[in-house]
């Protein structure tokens, strides 16, 4: 898989917002609000049985980043199979305070770029100004998932162990950026741009304990594995073939897919992926919205987009059933 770089200038138009009244509402296919089906079972990340999940309450244009920008900076963190022994990651947090009522998006990056790829296609700012028009801070983290042998990682573990980035995001990435601050999964999405796409549907679903809301980019929902990462056991990573397993039935999953994107895979093309892996997820009764923007496989396509994904974001952290389903 190859992602296409493109630096562009996108127009933000804010977005609306829902906010779900607790107790009243509850999720539909595409990811709104309807006031007729029952909630979820109490119980979140880090709380004990029958506890609340925080829930934020959105501010649009009065939070503290309307009038100052995020800060960023670059955390290196030990790392086996990372250029020089440490593994970055681009971490950008929200004025004012940081703790675990704060929400975070975690964004994987594409097969031949790097977390500095996202930061370099203008995403701080965008994303900071649709947190003001949300009205909802959080921070954002982009590990580099990229490997000495210049393997086509997959975000996945190594088969031979010459790298762990899989493990990397779900343990080392979560403690170097939460600390003692340590989310409930109800507060912590995962989003990511072509193999990182991928990587953001397949995690989630993986880790049902540490996410509860992905957004997927150009992303694919089958294993597409040409440096043989995952060896013959493919179909414990892929998103399709994961849909069934327990815990995972309220992730909330948003699918962007430009109209143009003809990417290739190894069979076929991303083209059509989102529509498919849709259909899975309604056939289940989960949470999915989707997106097919003008354009194909680049950040022009996808920057004009992350308005509504944060939009969709929001509409979950602020939902105080969102991430319920589990107790851990």
């Amino acid at each position: 898989m190859f992602t296409t770089l493109s630096r562009a200038t996108t127009v933000l138009v804010a977005s609306s917002l829902l906010v779900a009244t607790a107790g009243t509402v509850a999720t539909f296919h595409d990811g709104r609000l309807r006031p007729d089906m029952a909630t979820h079972a109490s119980g979140a990340s880090g709380a004990g049985p029958g506890a609340t999940a925080p829930a934020v309450q959105p501010r649009p244009g009065e939070v503290d980043v309307c009038d100052e920008p995020s800060s960023e900076d670059i955390v290196k963190v030990p790392d086996k199979g990372a250029p020089d022994g440490e593994r970055s990651i681009w971490v950008r947090r929200p004025p004012g305070s940081d703790n675990e009522d704060t929400p975070v998006l975690y964004l994987l990056h594409g097969s031949t770029t790097s977390h500095l790829t996202l930061r370099d296609a203008d995403l701080g700012p965008i994303l900071d100004e649709a947190m003001c028009s949300s009205g909802v801070e959080f921070v954002v983290a982009a590990p580099h998932g990229q490997e000495v042998g210049g393997s086509d990682t997959e975000w996945g573990d190594d088969v031979d162990g010459d790298f762990n980035i899989e493990s990397f995001v779900t343990e080392k990435a979560v403690k170097a950026v939460e600390g003692d601050d340590r989310r409930p999964r109800s507060l912590r999405a995962i989003g990511g741009f072509s193999m990182g796409g991928y990587g953001a549907a397949a995690l989630p679903l993986r880790h049902p304990e540490l996410y509860s809301q992905a957004v997927s980019w150009a992303g694919y929902f089958k294993v597409d594995d040409p440096s043989n990462t995952f060896g013959s056991d493919t179909d414990q990573h892929a998103p399709d073939q994961l849909l069934d397993e327990p815990g995972v039935q309220d992730i909330r999953f948003m699918l962007i897919e430009g109209k143009d994107d003809h990417t290739p895979l190894q069979e076929g093309s991303i083209h059509g992926e989102a529509k498919r892996f849709a259909s899975m997820l309604r056939d289940r009764d989960m949470t999915v919205r989707t997106a097919f923007p003008e354009g194909d496989h680049s950040f022009t396509t996808w920057n004009p987009t992350v308005p509504e994904a944060v939009e969709f974001l929001t509409e979950g952290w602020s939902d105080p059933r969102t991430g319920q389903q589990r107790g851990n």
